[in-house]
Protein backbone atom coordinates (compact mmCIF):
# COMPACT_ATOMS: atom_id res chain seq x y z
CA UNK A 1 0.00 0.00 0.00
CA UNK A 2 1.57 3.23 -1.05
CA UNK A 3 2.22 5.78 2.21
CA UNK A 4 1.25 9.10 1.44
CA UNK A 5 0.19 10.06 5.07
CA UNK A 6 3.74 10.99 6.03
CA UNK A 7 5.33 14.56 8.15
CA UNK A 8 4.76 17.03 6.04
CA UNK A 9 7.15 20.17 6.78
CA UNK A 10 8.01 23.44 4.76
CA UNK A 11 10.23 25.15 3.66
CA UNK A 12 10.83 28.72 3.31
CA UNK A 13 13.52 31.10 1.32
CA UNK A 14 11.74 33.76 3.09
CA UNK A 15 11.72 36.39 -0.54
CA UNK A 16 10.36 39.67 -1.28
CA UNK A 17 7.27 40.18 -3.32
CA UNK A 18 7.01 42.48 -5.64
CA UNK A 19 6.07 45.80 -4.17
CA UNK A 20 6.89 44.62 -0.29
CA UNK A 21 9.01 45.51 2.04
CA UNK A 22 12.04 43.47 3.89
CA UNK A 23 10.30 43.71 6.75
CA UNK A 24 6.72 42.82 5.29
CA UNK A 25 8.89 40.10 4.11
CA UNK A 26 10.07 38.99 7.36
CA UNK A 27 6.30 39.22 8.48
CA UNK A 28 5.47 37.08 5.23
CA UNK A 29 7.76 34.51 7.26
CA UNK A 30 5.90 35.06 10.32
CA UNK A 31 2.60 34.33 9.04
CA UNK A 32 3.04 31.47 7.26
CA UNK A 33 4.43 29.72 10.36
CA UNK A 34 1.83 30.40 12.04
CA UNK A 35 -0.58 29.01 9.48
CA UNK A 36 1.32 25.74 8.76
CA UNK A 37 1.63 25.47 12.49
CA UNK A 38 -2.01 25.71 12.71
CA UNK A 39 -2.52 22.91 10.27
CA UNK A 40 -0.47 20.69 11.85
CA UNK A 41 2.74 20.96 9.90
CA UNK A 42 5.57 19.73 11.14
CA UNK A 43 8.74 21.70 10.88
CA UNK A 44 9.13 25.09 9.48
CA UNK A 45 13.09 25.55 8.13
CA UNK A 46 14.46 28.83 6.92
CA UNK A 47 16.69 28.56 4.29
CA UNK A 48 20.32 30.86 4.28
CA UNK A 49 21.10 32.85 1.47
CA UNK A 50 23.45 36.27 1.36
CA UNK A 51 24.09 39.20 -0.74
CA UNK A 52 20.31 38.78 -2.73
CA UNK A 53 18.59 41.63 -2.73
CA UNK A 54 15.16 39.60 -2.86
CA UNK A 55 15.42 37.60 0.21
CA UNK A 56 15.73 38.31 3.73
CA UNK A 57 17.52 34.75 4.98
CA UNK A 58 21.07 35.85 5.28
CA UNK A 59 20.46 36.36 8.84
CA UNK A 60 18.96 32.71 9.38
CA UNK A 61 19.53 32.22 13.36
CA UNK A 62 17.71 35.50 13.56
CA UNK A 63 14.80 34.91 11.73
CA UNK A 64 14.14 31.11 13.14
CA UNK A 65 14.57 32.72 17.02
CA UNK A 66 12.26 35.48 15.68
CA UNK A 67 9.89 32.40 14.19
CA UNK A 68 10.20 30.59 17.61
CA UNK A 69 9.15 33.75 19.57
CA UNK A 70 5.66 33.86 17.47
CA UNK A 71 5.07 30.22 17.04
CA UNK A 72 3.77 27.81 19.55
CA UNK A 73 4.28 24.26 19.05
CA UNK A 74 5.69 23.82 15.35
CA UNK A 75 9.38 22.53 15.23
CA UNK A 76 11.75 25.89 13.47
CA UNK A 77 15.11 25.47 11.82
CA UNK A 78 17.07 25.43 9.70
CA UNK A 79 16.90 24.34 5.71
CA UNK A 80 19.95 25.09 6.37
CA UNK A 81 22.67 26.79 7.60
CA UNK A 82 25.58 26.78 5.15
CA UNK A 83 28.42 25.53 7.21
CA UNK A 84 31.34 26.75 5.80
CA UNK A 85 30.68 30.26 6.44
CA UNK A 86 30.44 29.90 10.34
CA UNK A 87 32.70 28.22 12.61
CA UNK A 88 30.93 25.72 14.12
CA UNK A 89 31.34 26.74 18.18
CA UNK A 90 29.15 29.72 17.15
CA UNK A 91 26.35 27.60 15.56
CA UNK A 92 26.67 25.67 18.58
CA UNK A 93 26.39 28.57 21.06
CA UNK A 94 23.42 30.70 18.67
CA UNK A 95 21.46 27.12 18.57
CA UNK A 96 22.33 26.14 21.80
CA UNK A 97 20.70 29.50 23.30
CA UNK A 98 17.62 28.99 21.10
CA UNK A 99 17.40 25.45 22.61
CA UNK A 100 17.30 26.83 25.79
CA UNK A 101 14.54 29.15 25.02
CA UNK A 102 12.70 26.87 23.57
CA UNK A 103 13.04 23.25 24.16
CA UNK A 104 12.62 20.29 21.67
CA UNK A 105 11.70 22.86 19.33
CA UNK A 106 14.88 23.36 16.91
CA UNK A 107 16.03 21.94 14.27
CA UNK A 108 19.78 22.19 12.90
CA UNK A 109 20.31 21.48 8.85
CA UNK A 110 23.57 21.80 7.87
CA UNK A 111 24.41 22.33 4.08
CA UNK A 112 28.26 22.39 2.36
CA UNK A 113 27.12 24.94 -0.01
CA UNK A 114 27.63 29.09 0.22
CA UNK A 115 24.29 29.88 -0.18
CA UNK A 116 25.41 32.14 -2.64
CA UNK A 117 28.55 33.54 -5.35
CA UNK A 118 31.85 32.88 -4.57
CA UNK A 119 32.98 36.72 -4.18
CA UNK A 120 30.33 37.17 -1.43
CA UNK A 121 31.43 33.61 0.11
CA UNK A 122 35.04 34.75 0.52
CA UNK A 123 33.58 37.98 2.07
CA UNK A 124 31.54 35.61 4.55
CA UNK A 125 34.22 32.73 5.61
CA UNK A 126 36.70 32.70 8.74
CA UNK A 127 39.32 31.64 6.29
CA UNK A 128 41.18 33.29 3.16
CA UNK A 129 40.39 30.24 1.19
CA UNK A 130 37.81 27.41 0.49
CA UNK A 131 38.67 25.12 3.46
CA UNK A 132 35.71 25.05 5.47
CA UNK A 133 33.81 23.51 2.19
CA UNK A 134 36.41 20.22 2.84
CA UNK A 135 35.73 20.23 6.23
CA UNK A 136 32.47 19.77 6.20
CA UNK A 137 32.17 16.71 7.71
CA UNK A 138 34.59 17.50 10.43
CA UNK A 139 32.64 20.39 11.09
CA UNK A 140 29.52 18.80 11.50
CA UNK A 141 30.82 16.24 13.75
CA UNK A 142 32.00 19.32 16.02
CA UNK A 143 28.54 20.28 16.09
CA UNK A 144 27.66 17.02 17.44
CA UNK A 145 30.15 16.98 19.97
CA UNK A 146 29.29 20.45 20.86
CA UNK A 147 25.68 19.63 21.41
CA UNK A 148 26.11 16.59 23.14
CA UNK A 149 27.44 14.87 27.00
CA UNK A 150 30.15 17.06 28.92
CA UNK A 151 32.10 14.52 29.58
CA UNK A 152 32.92 14.18 25.63
CA UNK A 153 33.62 17.33 24.97
CA UNK A 154 37.29 18.88 24.79
CA UNK A 155 38.74 22.34 26.72
CA UNK A 156 36.63 24.47 24.12
CA UNK A 157 32.57 24.10 24.82
CA UNK A 158 29.47 25.33 23.72
CA UNK A 159 27.66 27.38 26.91
CA UNK A 160 24.63 26.57 26.16
CA UNK A 161 24.97 24.22 23.46
CA UNK A 162 26.55 21.48 25.56
CA UNK A 163 24.03 18.69 26.26
CA UNK A 164 21.38 19.99 24.70
CA UNK A 165 21.21 17.84 22.12
CA UNK A 166 19.93 19.71 19.25
CA UNK A 167 19.08 17.50 16.36
CA UNK A 168 21.44 17.82 13.52
CA UNK A 169 19.99 17.26 9.45
CA UNK A 170 22.18 16.65 6.79
CA UNK A 171 20.99 18.83 3.38
CA UNK A 172 22.42 18.28 -0.07
CA UNK A 173 21.83 17.79 -3.66
CA UNK A 174 24.19 15.31 -4.04
CA UNK A 175 25.56 11.54 -3.59
CA UNK A 176 28.58 12.86 -1.48
CA UNK A 177 26.09 14.34 1.14
CA UNK A 178 23.86 11.06 0.96
CA UNK A 179 27.18 9.28 2.05
CA UNK A 180 28.09 11.69 4.64
CA UNK A 181 24.54 11.04 5.92
CA UNK A 182 24.81 7.71 6.42
CA UNK A 183 28.03 7.25 7.61
CA UNK A 184 27.29 9.65 10.57
CA UNK A 185 24.03 8.03 11.10
CA UNK A 186 21.76 11.18 10.42
CA UNK A 187 18.88 12.15 9.03
CA UNK A 188 18.77 12.86 5.39
CA UNK A 189 17.16 16.08 3.44
CA UNK A 190 17.63 16.25 -0.44
CA UNK A 191 16.71 19.15 -2.17
CA UNK A 192 14.86 18.35 -5.11
CA UNK A 193 13.02 21.74 -4.94
CA UNK A 194 15.85 22.64 -7.57
CA UNK A 195 18.75 20.86 -8.27
CA UNK A 196 16.81 17.06 -9.27
CA UNK A 197 19.35 15.58 -11.28
CA UNK A 198 21.09 13.11 -8.26
CA UNK A 199 18.00 12.48 -5.98
CA UNK A 200 17.38 8.75 -7.20
CA UNK A 201 21.01 8.02 -6.91
CA UNK A 202 21.31 9.89 -3.52
CA UNK A 203 17.87 8.38 -1.57
CA UNK A 204 19.29 4.74 -2.63
CA UNK A 205 22.84 5.68 -1.36
CA UNK A 206 21.63 6.80 1.92
CA UNK A 207 19.44 4.08 2.51
CA UNK A 208 22.42 1.09 1.44
CA UNK A 209 25.28 2.99 3.01
CA UNK A 210 23.14 3.88 6.58
CA UNK A 211 25.15 3.08 9.47
CA UNK A 212 22.44 3.14 12.58
CA UNK A 213 23.79 5.76 15.40
CA UNK A 214 23.54 7.59 19.26
CA UNK A 215 21.35 9.57 16.78
CA UNK A 216 19.12 7.58 14.52
CA UNK A 217 18.70 3.46 14.27
CA UNK A 218 17.52 3.30 10.96
CA UNK A 219 17.33 6.03 7.63
CA UNK A 220 15.13 8.62 7.87
CA UNK A 221 14.69 9.78 4.36
CA UNK A 222 13.06 13.57 3.87
CA UNK A 223 13.05 15.38 0.22
CA UNK A 224 12.09 19.04 -0.44
CA UNK A 225 10.12 19.72 -3.64
CA UNK A 226 8.03 22.03 -5.03
CA UNK A 227 4.28 22.04 -4.41
CA UNK A 228 1.97 24.55 -6.10
CA UNK A 229 -1.63 22.99 -5.89
CA UNK A 230 -5.17 25.36 -5.87
CA UNK A 231 -8.78 24.20 -6.16
CA UNK A 232 -8.50 23.93 -10.12
CA UNK A 233 -6.15 22.32 -12.51
CA UNK A 234 -6.46 26.23 -13.99
CA UNK A 235 -5.69 28.37 -10.97
CA UNK A 236 -2.48 26.13 -10.01
CA UNK A 237 -1.19 26.05 -13.72
CA UNK A 238 -1.62 30.51 -13.42
CA UNK A 239 0.31 30.01 -9.85
CA UNK A 240 3.09 28.09 -10.95
CA UNK A 241 4.28 30.96 -13.32
CA UNK A 242 5.44 33.27 -9.82
CA UNK A 243 7.87 29.75 -9.37
CA UNK A 244 8.73 30.13 -13.23
CA UNK A 245 9.36 33.87 -12.97
CA UNK A 246 11.68 33.31 -9.61
CA UNK A 247 13.40 30.59 -11.33
CA UNK A 248 13.71 32.38 -14.29
CA UNK A 249 15.67 35.20 -12.51
CA UNK A 250 17.90 32.74 -11.24
CA UNK A 251 19.11 31.17 -14.48
CA UNK A 252 19.84 34.80 -15.69
CA UNK A 253 21.17 36.28 -12.76
CA UNK A 254 18.65 38.80 -12.13
CA UNK A 255 17.55 40.50 -8.95
CA UNK A 256 13.75 40.37 -9.02
CA UNK A 257 11.52 40.10 -6.12
CA UNK A 258 8.83 36.83 -6.78
CA UNK A 259 6.34 38.18 -9.11
CA UNK A 260 2.56 37.95 -9.68
CA UNK A 261 1.40 35.08 -12.11
CA UNK A 262 0.81 35.50 -15.30
CA UNK A 263 -1.40 33.80 -18.26
CA UNK A 264 1.36 32.49 -19.87
CA UNK A 265 5.44 32.54 -19.97
CA UNK A 266 5.52 31.37 -23.61
CA UNK A 267 6.53 35.49 -24.14
CA UNK A 268 9.28 35.34 -21.11
CA UNK A 269 11.06 32.51 -21.72
CA UNK A 270 12.76 31.20 -24.20
CA UNK A 271 12.97 27.60 -25.44
CA UNK A 272 15.98 26.98 -23.81
CA UNK A 273 15.50 28.92 -20.58
CA UNK A 274 11.99 26.62 -20.53
CA UNK A 275 14.38 23.68 -20.63
CA UNK A 276 16.55 24.61 -17.83
CA UNK A 277 13.70 25.36 -15.40
CA UNK A 278 12.03 22.60 -16.75
CA UNK A 279 14.98 20.39 -15.49
CA UNK A 280 15.47 22.54 -12.54
CA UNK A 281 11.93 22.04 -10.99
CA UNK A 282 11.24 18.57 -12.35
CA UNK A 283 9.83 17.38 -8.90
CA UNK A 284 6.91 19.79 -8.34
CA UNK A 285 3.72 18.75 -7.50
CA UNK A 286 0.76 21.26 -9.28
CA UNK A 287 -2.96 21.04 -10.00
CA UNK A 288 -5.70 20.45 -7.71
CA UNK A 289 -6.13 18.37 -4.84
CA UNK A 290 -6.63 15.76 -6.59
CA UNK A 291 -4.02 15.80 -9.09
CA UNK A 292 -1.58 16.88 -6.46
CA UNK A 293 -2.88 13.82 -4.51
CA UNK A 294 -1.97 11.54 -7.65
CA UNK A 295 1.02 13.23 -8.23
CA UNK A 296 2.24 12.08 -4.59
CA UNK A 297 0.95 8.81 -5.23
CA UNK A 298 3.38 8.56 -7.81
CA UNK A 299 6.18 9.74 -6.04
CA UNK A 300 5.84 7.38 -2.85
CA UNK A 301 5.11 4.45 -5.06
CA UNK A 302 9.02 5.19 -6.82
CA UNK A 303 10.64 7.27 -3.56
CA UNK A 304 8.85 6.04 -0.41
CA UNK A 305 10.26 8.79 1.86
CA UNK A 306 9.79 9.20 5.10
CA UNK A 307 8.90 13.15 5.18
CA UNK A 308 8.20 15.56 2.29
CA UNK A 309 9.32 19.30 2.96
CA UNK A 310 6.89 21.88 0.70
CA UNK A 311 8.14 24.74 -0.54
CA UNK A 312 5.44 26.94 -2.33
CA UNK A 313 6.93 29.95 -4.42
CA UNK A 314 3.26 31.29 -4.74
CA UNK A 315 2.84 35.57 -5.26
CA UNK A 316 -0.59 35.76 -2.67
CA UNK A 317 -0.31 35.25 0.61
CA UNK A 318 -3.61 33.67 0.76
CA UNK A 319 -3.28 31.42 -2.55
CA UNK A 320 0.08 30.25 -0.90
CA UNK A 321 -1.93 29.26 2.50
CA UNK A 322 -4.36 27.56 0.80
CA UNK A 323 -1.57 25.38 -1.07
CA UNK A 324 -0.34 24.18 2.21
CA UNK A 325 -3.94 23.44 3.14
CA UNK A 326 -4.93 21.28 0.53
CA UNK A 327 -1.94 19.35 0.52
CA UNK A 328 -1.84 18.76 4.69
CA UNK A 329 -5.20 17.37 3.65
CA UNK A 330 -4.35 15.23 1.08
CA UNK A 331 -1.97 13.45 3.65
CA UNK A 332 -4.39 13.55 6.70
CA UNK A 333 -7.06 11.89 4.08
CA UNK A 334 -4.25 9.26 2.99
Amino acid sequence: MTRINIPLSVLNLAPIRKGETQKQAIEAVVELAQATERMGYRRYWIAEHHNSPTLVSSATAILINHTLANTKTIKVGSGGIMLPNHAPLVVAEQFGTMAVMYPDRLDLGLGRAPGTDMLTANALRRTGGHEAVYTFPQDVESLLTYFGPLDKQGHVKAFPGAETGVPIYILGSSTDSARLAAKLGLPYAFASHFAPQQMAEAITIYRQQFQPSNYLSEPYMMVCLNVIAQDTDEQAKREVTSMQQFFLNVVRGLSEPLSPPVDSMDAIWTAHEKYTITSMSSYTFVGSQAAVKQQLINFQNEFNVDELIAVSYIFDRDKQQRSYQLLKEIVDQG
